[in-house]
């Protein structure tokens, strides 16, 4: 049994029961709960920012089907009035939890009002039936989440000052030695990168990869190839991850695509995508073919992308600017890129380059193949 350092591993000893979780009737029958496990519950909520709340379970769960449907207070996250305030979370994906270790378990739910509609904040719902709709064409994603360490501030608030600036205010060495750097003033918050990669590998979460970026405190972690909904859970329970690893080391994360004004780069969701026709013999021109029917509705792919994205698509700092559209063969200054491998082997994926770091990826993957499936038909 793992074990993870802290108090919950007071609990390695105890056997525990897998199956469906019994409820209160199940609780109600133990003299104590040493045998239970604990399930951390996860959502969005109505800005796309996980939460969480923790309920003992009577059995440890195998799969979703053994958990238990919970509610929480919408109220108090602007998913619902104070008047009819409860709001559904229906078990979605199951983890295991890297910070309490043991049969503990994480839940990835999603959020449904008193009729069971989608809730303010659920775009999974809608994504679900997209994806349904062209499961045929089997798309795969891997997305390329950006994220920028800062330093702590006033409880409640949001910093404006990156982790790797320097102590007195000024700024530090311009861009160029810390992308994939190592060293002291190079590679800055390494511990975090390495500590969410190990976890999110331990969680069950698909992370292939992890690199320090081009601003300083600036990394970037791969989760994928995942395949249709599954893209959108496992990249949102790597930010709960991440949230709790920033948390423990005493910083914070930021999602924001431009989190520092000046020549500095952005942060992006850069989003690798295919579908199994791209992935055959002659799959390039498929690709081509996608490409261009993106070109025609790259407005309405740009408004799914994320908050704040005109400030990282200048046309500078490897971008494409907001304004244009284009694809090329391994040019990273192009709204989607063409990887040299897949030009030379005439198959294989493509790189939307313009999703913001804080995108939506359940808003993000559906537009994909919102515009994908009529395409190729």
């Amino acid at each position: 049994m793992a074990t993870v350092g802290n108090s919950w591993d007071l609990l390695k000893d105890f056997k525990v029961t897998t199956g469906k979780d019994e409820g209160g009737m199940g609780l109600g029958k133990k003299d104590s709960y040493e045998t239970c496990v604990v399930a951390e519950y996860v959502w969005l909520d109505a800005f796309g920012v996980p939460r969480s709340k923790t309920k003992t379970l009577s059995k440890k769960p195998y799969d979703v089907d053994c958990l238990p449907v919970w509610n929480f207070d919408g109220s108090s996250t602007e998913q619902s009035p104070g008047e009819n305030s409860d709001v559904y979370l229906v078990p979605r994906a199951l983890f295991r939890d890297p910070f309490r270790g043991g049969d503990n378990v994480m839940v990835l739910a999603e959020c449904f009002t008193w009729e069971m509609e989608p809730a303010i904040g659920n775009t999974r719902a809608a994504c679900a039936t997209i994806m349904e709709s062209y499961k045929a064409h089997d798309p795969w994603f891997g997305i390329e989440q950006e994220y920028t360490l800062m330093k702590p501030t006033k409880v409640g608030e949001v910093s404006k000052e990156p982790y790797g600036f320097n102590a007195d205010g000024s700024e530090p060495a311009p861009q160029g030695p810390y992308y994939t750097g190592a060293g002291t003033g190079v590679s800055i918050g390494r511990e975090v990168a390495d500590t969410h990669y190990a976890k999110c590998l331990y969680a069950g979460v698909k992370v292939a990869g992890i690199n320090a970026e081009v601003m300083p405190g600036q990394w970037e972690y791969q989760v994928g190839p995942c395949r249709g909904l599954e893209m959108g859970d496992h990249l949102t329970m790597s930010r709960y991850i991440m949230y709790r690893v920033t948390e423990d080391l005493g910083m914070q994360v930021s999602f924001h695509p431009k989190p520092r004004t000046g020549d500095w780069n952005g942060a992006g969701c850069h989003t690798n995508f295919s579908i199994k026709s791209m992935r055959e013999d002659g799959g390039l021109a498929v690709i081509e073919k996608v490409c261009e029917a993106f070109g025609k509705v790259a407005a309405d792919h740009i408004k799914e992308y994320g908050e704040g994205n005109d400030l990282r698509l200048t046309g500078l700092h490897e971008t494409c600017s907001i304004k244009e559209f284009k694809y090329g063969v391994a040019n990273r200054g192009c709204s989607i890129r063409i990887p040299r491998e897949t030009a030379a082997a005439k198959k294989g994926y493509m790189e939307d380059r313009r999703p913001a770091a804080n995108c939506d990826p359940y808003l993000v993957t559906a537009r994909m193949m919102q515009t994908t499936g009529p395409a190729v038909m």
